[in-house]
């Protein structure tokens, strides 16, 4: 099988915006912001992470590297014959885009962050992936989940974890496809790492305009977890939207609509 990074153009305006979605959704996801920034002002390139969607990887098995990720998308923008462009992301998403700005750092001209994953430490999901133990008790986990969801539950009776993470978290493993989906997610993109030190000063240099979306009742992405990270760039904003994780993308539409001037 061959490696396929697939992708939908919404729009055909002269500003190109590179798109990556969250866990669990698809190119389609983006619908509603670009109808808000207009066919007419923006193309996005919207692409579905592998896992979803029509994105394939030749080796399923084996962890994505940034140097292959960067590849791809080179090819792409190759093809394309796009020069510069900015990156927009949600979530699992924002592991490609920053992908993309490492690699590119000359040719991105801004990021839209939302609700952003990689830059902020994960407990569960650094237990779950690097130690190969940990791997396969969530690889057993896909096929018999309840003991996993038992734990979680008790989680929440004692209250130590929020009861909006624990209603997300058990959505995320209600299947065996979204468990399988997520097995591969977390595993396969373990490798998708970043240096916080590294990227802020790789962003400063021209400084790159960074815009963070984010929900303040987000329990998946705290918004709190962010700001040490925020505070090192120089060129950043923050926009504090009154939403969990999951509605995220369409509060930064409606936000768009009610600003017409945070445009591309």
């Amino acid at each position: 099988m061959k490696t396929t990074l697939h992708f939908q153009r919404y729009g055909h305006g002269p500003r190109v915006v590179l798109a990556f979605h969250g866990y669990g959704q698809g190119h389609g996801h983006w619908r509603s912001l670009v109808s808000v920034l207009g066919e007419q002002r923006v193309s996005v390139y919207a692409f579905d992470l592998f896992y979803h969607g029509q994105s394939r990887l030749s080796r399923t098995d084996a962890p994505l590297t940034k140097q292959r990720l960067g590849d791809l998308l080179a090819d792409f923008l190759r093809e394309q014959q796009i020069d510069t462009f900015g990156l927009l992301a949600f979530s699992m998403g924002a592991k490609f885009a920053l992908t993309a700005a490492e690699r590119f750092p000359d040719k991105v001209e801004q990021l839209w962050l939302l609700a952003p994953d990689g830059l902020q430490r994960q407990l569960w999901y650094t237990l779950a992936t690097a130690p190969p133990f940990m791997r396969n008790l969530l690889g057993r986990t896909v096929l018999r989940p309840q003991r996993l969801l038992g734990f979680i539950d008790s989680l929440r009776q004692r209250r130590l974890v929020d009861a909006g993470l624990v209603r997300f978290a058990e959505w995320q493993l209600d299947s065996r496809e979204k468990r399988l989906r997520i097995y591969r997610s977390w595993v396969g993109f373990r490798k998708l790492t970043f240096s916080l030190r590294a990227l802020a000063r790789l962003l400063n240099r021209r400084p790159t305009p960074v815009t963070f979306f984010l929900g303040r009742h987000d329990q998946v992405i705290p918004h709190a977890g962010l700001q040490q990270f925020i505070a090192t760039l120089t060129n950043a904003r923050t926009v504090l939207l009154e939403t969990g994780h999951a509605g995220l993308i369409y509060e930064v539409a409606a936000y768009v609509r009610r600003h017409p001037e945070a445009q591309w």
